[in-house]
């Protein structure tokens, strides 16, 4: 093969090597990723779709239906009228300590208005009794359904061999306010 068509064939052999090179920096790799983008997206609005029908679901099934849900939650709540709420909370922790048969020495109410959807009642209860019947008491405050939680809870012996305790709780319960449209 003479020389000028082997440095042709070369030359013609680099052209391509090049031209293929700059066709996969600027064609190809950009198509892959671009598609791979592509696939990525319609994984997430596929994943979207089904979160979205299962909410939907949700809401057709009466019984599972947040909405229902929600609306046992506000029903929980203390409501507006502040003596009112005072005095179911009072009704609430005279009932679970006869029921436990502690015995309360001081329950202090406090209101507060951090936000403008919900007001807060804080009550600090005092109580005493044996570890028995605190324990009954603080199961019933837990197991009651109104929007009651306990924000602290602090125990101590009044006595020297521990059979009689002090019990100071904190109780925070919500009371939502109506939405003005």
């Amino acid at each position: 093969m003479p020389i000028k068509n082997r440095q042709q064939l070369l030359m013609i052999g680099a052209i391509a090597t090049v031209v293929l090179f700059a066709g996969d920096r600027l064609v190809l790799t950009p198509l892959l990723k671009t598609w791979n983008a592509r696939q990525a997206r319609i994984a997430k609005l596929r994943k979207d779709i089904a979160q979205a029908n299962t909410m939907v679901q949700r809401e057709l099934v009466p019984d599972q239906s947040i909405r229902t849900r929600w609306l046992k939650m506000c029903h929980n709540t203390l409501t507006n009228n502040p003596s009112a709420a005072e005095q179911r909370v009072f009704r609430a922790v005279d009932s679970w300590a006869q029921d436990s048969g502690v015995a309360i020495s001081a329950i202090t109410p406090q209101w507060k208005h951090d936000n403008d959807d919900y007001i807060t009642f804080e009550c600090r209860v005092e109580a005493t009794g044996d570890l028995g019947k605190l324990t009954r008491f603080l199961y019933s405050v837990e197991r009651d359904p109104m929007a009651l939680k306990l924000e602290l809870v602090e125990l101590g012996a009044r006595d020297k061999e521990g059979q009689q305790l002090s019990l100071g709780l904190q109780l925070s319960g919500l009371v939502l306010t109506p939405q003005k449209h």
